[in-house]
Parts: structure tokens; sequence; C-alpha cells
């Protein structure tokens, strides 16, 4: 992730998707909009009613300047409070935000965070922000999060972790080292073993065979050793290992979140790869427990993917 220069900050047109309203996502926007105002013409995708009633209950004030595109709905937002609606309405804000990209009307789009209880409530079946739009544009959408300092992509993501060792597989697990470095065009990315100690050679698994005949086939078919690994995971993300890597894969989510969140959890953000809209969100999730508390929340996160949407469209 690059740092804007003043030079190139262009005032590119921006989606905000709103997130679960009874979550943190309103107090963020609102109170970071001077901030990003200055990097590009956020477009927040929420209805004049819904912004009244969030910025009472917060007690802000709702910038002139607050560009809406309206998104139907009306419900009464309860705060820190897993419903329906709210899942509902969120979806809703993400789609007519994808929407605004695919039609060229934004540049890019940036998330604020879901609730995907409230999602299962509201009968949307998909997990989370990158299978909506896996399944939108029919491509193999790729999970990216992190900061300047450490990337981590995700081969699995949101299933149960017994399944995941079912998912290990060598043409899928090469397809996606293919696609990861067509999209970040890094020269140095480890990839991460499954089982303890990277299975010590096979006394405790033989996943990492398929791993490595993808690593193989990967670096012969970009004709360089770009992939190294599988690394052990437990010593990965050691202060040597992250010394000479910045980009990992991970087999599974928490292997690649819990290294990075323990690291660097306010300044990360994820990036939706291998898909034709430009998507960045916040790397947090909806804070129920202080959200309309009059709680200071970190807008660390927000800003971050706010640039790092700009950088990838210029």
């Amino acid at each position: 992730m690059t740092k804007i220069s003043d030079e190139r900050i262009s005032k590119k047109k921006v989606a905000i998707s709103i997130g679960d309203l009874n979550g943190i996502g309103l107090q963020i926007a609102l109170e970071a909009h001077e901030k990003i105002k200055k990097y590009c013409s956020p477009v927040y995708c929420i209805n004049k009613d819904l912004l009244k009633d969030g910025a009472k209950l917060l007690n802000l004030d709702i910038p002139k300047d607050f560009e809406l595109e309206k998104v139907k709905g009306k419900f009464v937002i309860r705060p820190g409070t897993v419903a329906k609606d709210a899942g509902s309405y969120s979806f809703d804000s993400f789609t007519c935000a994808i929407k605004l990209a695919s039609k060229k009307k934004v540049d890019a789009i940036v998330t604020l965070p879901i609730n995907k209880e409230s999602w299962n409530r509201a009968k949307i079946h998909y997990k989370g922000h990158t299978e909506v739009l896996r399944d939108y544009f029919g491509k193999d959408a790729i999970m990216m999060l992190g900061c300047s300092k450490l990337f981590v992509a995700l081969y699995t993501e949101h299933i149960a972790l017994r399944k995941v060792a079912k998912k290990i597989e060598e043409e899928k697990i090469t397809k996606f080292l293919l696609d990861f470095y067509n999209n970040v065009k890094q020269d140095n990315i480890a990839v991460l073993g499954l089982n303890p100690h990277a299975s010590d050679n096979g006394v405790l698994g033989d996943e990492e065979v398929e791993i490595i005949k993808a690593i193989k086939k990967a670096n012969k078919e970009i004709g360089k050793n770009i992939f190294k690994g599988p690394l052990v995971p437990d010593t990965a993300f050691s202060p040597m290992n992250r010394k000479y890597y910045q980009y990992y894969v991970c087999m599974y989510h928490d292997q690649g979140l819990i290294p990075l969140k323990s690291l660097y959890f306010e300044q990360s953000i994820n990036v939706s790869l291998n898909i034709p809209i430009i998507r960045t969100s916040v790397d947090h999730g909806t804070a129920f427990d202080i959200a309309y508390k009059n709680s200071k929340v970190s807008l660390k996160s927000y800003i971050n993917a706010v640039k790092e949407a700009i950088n990838l469209s210029n």
C-alpha cells in the first residue's frame, strides 16, 4: 500500500457502502468525512431518513456536502443489536455501491463493516462481501488483507475449519497463486503449509504434497521462483521472516488474520483482487459493544482503505 502524495491526489468518486447501521460504521463515516474528502468525492449509499436517525443517536452533525445515493429502506436503528432489518439494509447498500462501480459512475467502492449474523437473519446466504463479489462478477475474487508492512491472501475464507483440508488441491491452489501474482506482481511471496511443522515431510499429514506441487507449477508457468514454501505456519510470521516477506498466502482464515490483527489491527484494510471493480474495506467488525455510546472509534483503517482505493484507481 503506497502513500498518496499531494501531486497524485485527485477527486476520484468513491462509493461508501454504509455497513450495519446498528454498529460503528455510520459514526466512522460521519467523523472521517472531512478527512477523506481531501482525497476523493465520497458518495454514501444510504437514504436521508436513516442518516438523520443515526446522526441524531450519535449526536453528530451531518456535513452539508454529504452526498447520498439513496438506498430505500426504513427501520429503527437499535445500537449494538443483531437484526434482520439492519442486515438486509447493509446488503442493499453494498449492492448499490457495486452497481455504481459497475456502471462507471464511481471509480471505486469502500465498504464499512457488516454483521454476518444479521445477514443470516435476513436470509442472505453469503458469508461476507467477497463472496457477493465473486458471485456478482462470476470471478474468483481474492481476499487480501493488510497494510504496507504485511499483506495476507486467504486461499479459503469463511468456511468451517474441518472443511479446509478438503480444499487443498494442487489445481485449485495453482490457479489461486497465479491469479494472486497477476494482481499484486510481487517477486517474493510466502506460501504457508496447512499442518503443524508443514507436516514434517508427511508425518503429520499429506496436504503439503499438494501445496508443493502447486508452488512448483505456478513458478514454472510464471518462469520465475516467485512462491516460496510451504513455510511452517508457527514461524512464518516471525520477525526474521517478516524482514524477508511482505506478502503471504495462507491456507485458511485465522492462519493469516491472527498474526495480521495482532500486529497491525488499526492500520489494516481489506482489498478484493481479481474482479473488474476496485473494492477496499476496513479490516474490523461492527463493534456492537461500543456503537452509539459516545466512544472514540479509530478511523485509521477506513482512511487507509479510502486512500488505497484511490491508489488502485490511479
